[in-house]
């Protein structure tokens, strides 16, 4: 039915939840996993009016991005051991500098995945409340076959 499922974490709970639905989904139709988590690049505030904004220094800049990598990699470092504690293998993505749901949707295409696997809510806060989570826009702008795990 599905032969290569994309699994998208952000590290939270709900999203670990769906990795791990996703890599037993995987293990019992014997599917190609990749594990996707997308990193969003540093706010810029250019000022608008009366407001000076904030532009960072390139220092900023490179020390925000390599916290994001090393974030980025240690969330994709526990979805490689839970597949390895389940039998299979899965190949790891990070998606820098990048809008989550638009990645989500150019990566599954890209790779050719039949198959979206996402927790129902990620690490958006109060900001959910008022764009709309990625697992929604993934869902109203995607393609491919979405599962979400609550």
């Amino acid at each position: 039915m599905y032969a290569n499922i994309l699994l998208s974490t952000d590290g939270s709970d709900v999203a670990r939840k769906g990795v791990k639905h996703g890599i037993e989904l995987a293990k019992a139709l014997n599917a190609k996993v990749t594990v996707i988590a997308v990193t969003e690049p540093l706010p810029v505030d250019y000022g608008s009016g009366h407001a000076s904004g904030w532009i960072p220094t390139q220092e900023e800049v490179d020390s925000f991005n390599a916290g994001r990598k090393a974030s980025a990699g240690m969330v994709l470092d526990e979805a490689r051991a839970m597949a390895e504690q389940i039998g299979i293998s899965a190949e790891l993505v990070h998606i820098p500098d990048a809008h989550p749901a638009t990645a989500i949707i150019e990566t599954a295409k890209s790779r050719g995945c039949d198959l979206i696997v996402m927790g129902s809510h990620g690490r958006r806060g109060l900001r959910k409340l008022f764009l709309g989570s990625q697992t929604s826009e993934v869902l109203a702008d995607g393609s491919v076959p979405v599962l979400v795990v609550h």
